[in-house]
């Protein structure tokens, strides 16, 4: 799998020949191994690509990701299942026990509100009170602190008077981040074989992203973070960019030093492994960087 983060920004025509994608704008012509190419963000519907650059990227597990006229993400490629072993994986899944299920939903969430108060802590706000709420968490979170938390935490991070559901620059931007973590949290989902509609947590029947949506969680804080030292009164471009940046940023998964995009893949794998009963023990622990560049990019046009 590649590494890259592409970002078409305006009219372009991207195109497949040996073994490289081709991005002809007006002007200038760009190059790239489709090996090295892990996400192809089209953020204009000014741009084309051919079915030879969309094979392309398929066989090599890229993932597409199409944008309306606002520029928000509103599809994505979703490659066939790489294994022969998909069908017996998926009557795995189908039968995750429910200890396995209710023990990586604890510790999702876990470290989902960990990263909050991270992220809390680096504003240098108050966190006590999400301190608290952590160590009310139970089994399977059957009290629902993570929504408590999350009720907590945004207007602790933006204000008394920012709410989630508000039209405005900075949930457009939350959003589009959560829709770019969600993007490669499926894909490593479909790399192992699985299906990306049966989650543990999320089961609406019109969500096709149900176990993607699940397994992201313990990450949403690192688009929170760069959100949060973002100064904007309107949803840019350049915001767009530095969002899709963040795949490429350095932080400390499990005692590890990656970028965002390895750590994404294996978490992922860890829990798929942990559901199945190929293992018995599941961490995770995730360190955000005090400080998060906005100039990660692997290249945009």
């Amino acid at each position: 799998m590649g590494w890259r983060n592409i970002v078409i920004t305006q009219h372009a025509k991207v195109m497949y020949s040996m073994n490289r994608l081709i991005i002809q704008t007006d002007q200038d012509k760009y190059t790239v191994p489709v090996g090295d190419i892990q996400l192809l963000m089209l953020e204009t519907t000014q741009a084309v690509i051919t079915t030879g650059a969309v094979c392309a990227l398929a066989e090599e597990h890229a993932k597409v990701i199409f944008t309306d006229h606002q520029g928000n993400p509103v599809s994505e490629t979703t490659d066939y299942y790489p294994t022969r072993r998909t069908a017996d994986l998926i009557r795995r899944q189908v039968a995750w026990p429910e200890r396995r299920i209710a023990n990586l939903w604890t510790k999702n969430i876990g470290s989902k509100i960990q990263n909050q108060i991270q992220v809390v802590d680096f504003n240098k706000l108050e966190s006590q009170s999400l301190v608290d709420e952590l160590d009310k968490l139970e089994l399977n979170d059957i009290t629902n602190r993570e929504a408590v938390v999350a009720n907590k935490y945004f207007t602790i991070l933006f204000g008394s008077e920012f709410y989630r559901r508000d039209f405005n620059p900075v949930n457009a931007a939350l959003n589009y981040g959560y829709a770019i973590l969600l993007s490669l949290v499926n894909r490593a989902v479909v790399a192992n074989g699985y299906l990306t509609c049966i989650g543990i947590h999320h089961v609406n029947n019109e969500n096709e992203f149900n176990l993607g949506s699940d397994l992201m969680e313990p990450f949403r804080p690192i688009i929170d973070q760069w959100v949060s030292q973002q100064h904007f009164d309107e949803f840019t471009q350049n915001i767009k960019i530095g969002l899709v940046s963040l795949l490429s940023v350095q932080l400390v998964f499990n005692g590890r030093e990656q970028i965002l995009s390895n750590a994404i893949k294996e978490h992922v794998a860890n829990c798929l492994h942990f559901l199945s009963g190929e293992t018995d023990e599941i961490q995770i622990e995730v360190i955000i960087p005090n400080e998060v560049s906005s100039h990660a990019i692997n290249g945009h046009v």
